[in-house]
């Protein structure tokens, strides 16, 4: 009884989880970087309700894009804004 409520209580959640990793690896993917172990901690989310999102392990070649990447962005947002 008690995890048919969690699991109604955390619908949502759930959803918003697998979305954003979703909308993540296919950014990431439009920006030519496929970071392989990008996963919902399901495990985590049924003991606490807290869905996590665990990025897990990367080529530091992979990681180096994904930092040049939020600096382009941050400097493209810095320009559309500061205007």
């Amino acid at each position: 009884m008690m995890g048919s409520v969690l699991n109604r209580a955390t619908a949502d959640q759930r959803r918003d989880a697998a979305d954003v990793v979703d909308d993540l690896t296919t950014v990431l993917a439009l920006g030519g970087v496929k970071l392989p172990s990008v996963e919902v901690d399901w495990e985590h989310g049924r003991m606490t309700g807290c869905y996590l999102i665990s990025l897990g392990s990367a080529r530091p070649s992979e990681l180096l894009r994904v930092v040049d990447l939020l600096r382009e962005g941050l400097r493209y947002e810095r320009l559309t804004y500061d205007d």
